[in-house]
């Protein structure tokens, strides 16, 4: 059943899994543990496996694509680099991906509640998408 719940929620994780593989692209060149590199690596590999997956249903639902809110994109690139301008360390990068984490769950917890007849399939693409933000976050605890 192709309903708008299904679409907007598929739209949603479309465009927070791009947010998500933005921002750990471009905090990267700023990680100096190699551990924390292999980290960032494999979520973002996790989020692009799983953007793939998002694609492929709106390509089903015959939907264009969301990118992120261009005023969300552009505060995360400011606090980014004006945090890491003031301290370029590990701990740094942990903490803003750990903030990025925590506005990317809340806000497909939002997504989720607002979308509730939304297709299972969809449904759980998003809790997946959630648990790969909840599993970064925990994975960034020690460089904290």
């Amino acid at each position: 059943m192709n309903n708008q719940d299904t679409i907007h929620l598929l739209k949603e994780c479309d465009a927070g899994s791009k947010m998500a593989v933005t921002s750990l692209d471009e905090i990267m060149e700023d990680v100096k543990d190699e551990k924390l590199k292999e980290v960032i690596t494999k979520s973002k590999d996790h989020h692009t496996k799983l953007g793939n997956e998002i694609h492929s249903m709106l390509i089903h639902y015959h939907c264009e694509e969301k990118d992120p809110n261009p005023m969300a994109k552009s505060m995360s690139w400011l606090k980014t680099n004006m945090k890491m301008s003031m301290d370029k360390s590990d701990a740094t990068v942990a903490d803003l991906l750990t903030d990025g984490c925590n506005m990317g769950i809340k806000s497909l917890y939002k997504y989720m509640n607002q979308y509730p007849s939304a297709n299972d399939k969809v449904k759980n693409l998003c809790n997946n998408l959630i648990d790969i933000e909840r599993e970064l976050r925990e994975d960034l605890r020690e460089y904290l």
